[in-house]
């Protein structure tokens, strides 16, 4: 504590990381300042106000009842009864209509697949939870996995139109650890001897922790600053001084964390030498366009509806509304139809307007009887920098917390891997790398 009590830390960005990260540094003595260049905190876990004034979350989230981290966080912060949780139902999209997959007699009666490939399913969500050194995984492919497990029909019928929609039609370099992790999580949100699915969320979402986190920080003696954008992180010498503002004002610190993503991060570290700027370059990510649509009734009542079908543009259709009571958000339910975007993608290049005509079209081509006048808002959102993408064989270009400039850190989502990127991974993520940041002491 006499270490940490001295030290003054800026953090960039109060996405959960940030805010989180501020937390845990804070509560042991050090000063944090947290820097936000938006009027909101959260990042891609922040909030959005309608018209009516209800408050919702711009993407979609889920927290599930093994999500153990972000529980035991929240019992410590004086929210933990601020969760709910509710079972839910997921379907697939298969040839014009929509197949429940909940139970076993569900899986038995899947049309896409015989006996023998229902088998051959089951067994790969088995090898998915045997498999508990995940590096193994790592230079086999998603589809030689797949296939190896689930065979050419499971492949062709539900893999391969899933991944193209995830991975926006290019999935061949993409490692086995990606569908493992999403099977493994998938797995736990299973409970009781039912083993029936259940999925939850905070209260007021995921901007309560935020609030909570942010109310510590500052009775910690922490500042957390909103509308203040930085434009450089101050490099003298090898080793980060400070951080410079947009009006060229420059705030030293004793060590400086970044929690951007890894471009971002990039483009603040003008200063640092040319090998670590290649190295970080190499990083990519999935980018995403997600419109939410705010209806007066129920799409499907199911929480997900996996698209095996890749005539339709968007990767699945994500109702929230399915575990959140509408009593929560006014009243109403929310329906998000998620298209992820590969780098460079003419996607992200459509208009607001097209993206609304051609998500219309299609959604009204799925669910013919589905009535436009239910929709009272049709909001439409993106982001460049989503999900980190890793090819086969790239655990090497993973970047570590601690950078090679002397007291200049970096605490971002590509870190995760393989874990998926949510509440859960990125606050646990946060807490490891304060104690990177506290047993690191600042070079004066």
């Amino acid at each position: 504590m006499d270490n940490t009590s001295k030290q003054k830390v800026g953090i960039i960005g109060g996405g959960i990381m940030g805010i989180s990260l501020g937390y845990f540094l804070a509560k042991q003595g050090i000063k944090v300042t947290i820097y936000e260049a938006s009027s909101v905190l959260g990042g891609l876990a922040g909030p959005l106000v309608l018209e009516d004034g209800t408050e919702v979350d711009r993407f979609y989230h889920a927290i599930l009842s093994s999500d153990n981290h972000l529980r035991d966080l929240c019992e410590e912060l004086g929210i933990g009864d601020q969760f709910r949780f509710k079972e839910t139902r997921t379907s697939f999209y298969y040839k014009n209509s929509l197949h429940p997959m909940n139970n076993i007699i569900d899986f038995l009666k899947f049309p896409p697949l015989g006996w023998i490939d229902r088998f051959r399913l089951g067994l790969t969500v088995l090898a998915a939870q045997f498999t508990k050194d995940w590096k193994t995984l790592e230079s086999i492919s998603v589809q030689d996995w797949l296939l190896k497990w689930g065979g050419k029909v499971t492949f062709h019928n539900i893999w391969r139109p899933m991944l193209k929609a995830k991975f926006d039609a290019g999935f061949d370099n993409v490692p086995a650890t990606w569908i493992w992790s999403r099977l493994v999580r998938m797995k736990s949100t299973r409970a009781g001897a039912n083993q029936k699915e259940m999925a939850g969320h905070l209260v007021g979402g995921y901007i309560t922790l935020i609030k909570a986190l942010t109310e510590k920080i500052k009775e910690f003696g922490g500042e957390v600053l909103l509308k203040t954008p930085v434009k450089e992180i101050v490099i003298e010498e090898g080793k980060a001084v400070g951080i410079r503002m947009v009006n060229e004002e420059v705030v030293n610190f004793d060590k400086v964390v970044c929690t951007m993503q890894t471009p971002v991060f990039q483009r603040l570290i003008p200063a640092a030498n040319k090998a670590y700027h290649e190295y970080l370059s190499k990083s990519d990510y999935l980018g995403i366009i997600a419109p939410l649509l705010v209806m007066d009734r129920p799409l499907t009542g199911n929480w997900t509806v996996n698209i095996t079908d890749d005539r339709f543009p968007f990767t699945g259709v994500i109702e929230t509304t399915a575990y959140i009571d509408p009593k929560y958000v006014g009243g109403h339910h929310l329906v998000y139809l998620p298209k992820y975007t590969a780098p460079g993608s003419e996607w992200q290049k459509k208009t607001d307007d097209e993206i609304k005509q051609i998500w219309s079209e299609n959604l009204q081509a799925m669910f013919p009887d589905f009535d436009p006048s239910s929709i009272k808002y049709f909001l439409i959102h993106r982001e460049r920098y989503v999900e980190p993408l890793h090819g086969l064989n790239e655990i090497d270009l993973v970047p570590e917390v601690k950078t090679p400039i002397e007291n200049l850190f970096l605490a971002t989502t590509s870190q995760i891997y393989p874990a998926l990127t949510n509440g859960e991974s990125v606050s646990r993520h946060a807490r490891d790398a304060a104690k990177i940041v506290v047993a690191n002491r600042a070079e004066k």
